[in-house]
């Protein structure tokens, strides 16, 4: 029975997942008015933009918290406002597993009690609540008061009453932006593991690129409360970040051998690259950041080098402004046109940051074959799961 349960679940969570976000909606407020229209079927999607771009109002719309002036909001066939047919489903009734910020637990409650309060008023699914607890690894918090909690203790503990409500839509909202980074990123393997697990579509609202390259299969970017861009994030965000003098590269990949504290990645979108093997295995899928500023660019291939990441590429765009030089190159990949030094420039695309005198002396143009050389160790492996 209880198999059959898990499995009905997981149906009905691809359903939700499958159902398009649809949002166009119009909001004024003091220096500008939120005016937004955008739909996704993604089941990650992400709210990229600065502080003040109309995030936390989009959330408040969708929340309910806040009405809108106009326009429409609607998850699949659930319609959350409609201000033409008169509808403003009250909050109770969106089914929103919201997580904030600064995660709003109960202080005087154990942990276990805020999970639970998560649930709705026909109690809490135990098969739900104890698989969340193993996934998100916090069994050994349960009896313990909120005031004792670590943040990352507090945010995992936070997820977890959210995820037990069976959402509609899970919103996190910034989750990890009261951390520092370190930790941010001890914390980001959990959201990894919560977007594989869960069948739940997720809005992920964050100004950090890394993150919402590492969570989101699309996102959308706020500017001035109005959409400026919207898909993969590492395309719109490569754009929308142009301008800075560094970016980081997202890239996933299977681990096919490890060894000397190094373990050598096939790359999800073609190509090899090395990472550090700490808490790596053999068969995991692994996410990783490499910065666009660790990575050089040579027109031979160097010998007898420490690195070892020296990948083939063919340079697909070069872009200067007034912080420097972006370079945009494809690896090459054995077995499309030829092996890794012959390949045609079809595998992952990677950034590399320049000056602009090394783009003079090296001349770089779209179309030509190069290496991209980064060490090991530059390499930042955010999230390996088997």
């Amino acid at each position: 029975m209880g198999d059959r349960a898990a499995a009905a679940r997981r149906r009905e969570g691809r359903r939700v997942s499958a159902a398009a976000i649809h949002v166009r909606v119009r909001l004024p407020l003091a220096r500008f008015a939120l005016d937004v229209a955008f739909t996704s079927s993604a089941r990650s999607l992400g709210v990229f933009g600065a502080s003040g771009a109309g995030k936390t109002s989009l959330i408040e719309v969708l929340t309910g918290w806040r009405r809108p002036e106009s326009g429409s909001a609607r998850i699949g066939d659930t319609v959350l406002f409609d201000s033409g047919a008169g509808v403003a489903l009250p909050i109770e009734a969106r089914r929103i597993g919201y997580v904030p910020q600064d995660v709003l637990l109960w202080p005087h409650w154990s942990a276990g009690r805020n999970v639970r309060a998560g649930a709705a008023r026909g109690g809490v699914d135990e098969e739900l609540f104890a698989r969340t607890v193993a996934i998100l690894e916090i069994a050994q918090l349960l009896e313990r008061p909120c005031t004792q909690l670590s943040g990352g203790e507090r945010q995992r503990v936070a997820l977890a009453r959210a995820l037990v409500s069976r959402p509609r839509l899970l919103l996190l909202d910034e989750p990890l932006g009261s951390l520092d980074l370190p930790l941010r990123r001890r914390i980001l393997p959990y959201l990894i593991r919560v977007r594989a697990e869960f069948d739940v579509p997720t809005l992920y609202v964050s100004h950090d690129a890394t993150e919402v390259q590492a969570l989101c299969e699309e996102v959308v970017v706020l500017e001035s409360g109005r959409v400026a861009a919207q898909g993969p994030p590492s395309e719109v965000l490569r754009r929308v970040r142009a301008g800075e003098p560094s970016y980081d590269n997202v890239l996933t990949g299977v681990v096919r051998e490890v060894r000397g504290g190094t373990a050598a990645l096939e790359l999800t979108d073609g190509g090899r690259a090395f990472v550090p093997s700490r808490g790596v295995s053999v068969g995991a899928h692994a996410v990783f950041a490499i910065g666009s500023d660790e990575i050089l660019i040579a027109l031979d291939a160097p010998t007898r080098i420490s690195a070892r990441n020296v990948l083939p590429a063919v340079i697909e765009a070069v872009e200067a402004s007034a912080s420097g030089v972006r370079v945009d190159a494809r690896l090459c990949v054995e077995g499309r046109g030829g092996s890794d030094e012959t390949g045609d420039g079809t595998g992952a695309r990677i950034s590399a940051s320049l000056t602009h005198a090394a783009l003079d002396e090296l001349a770089l143009r779209p179309g030509q074959r190069a290496h991209l050389v980064f060490k090991t160790s530059a390499c930042r492996v955010l999230s390996a799961a088997a």
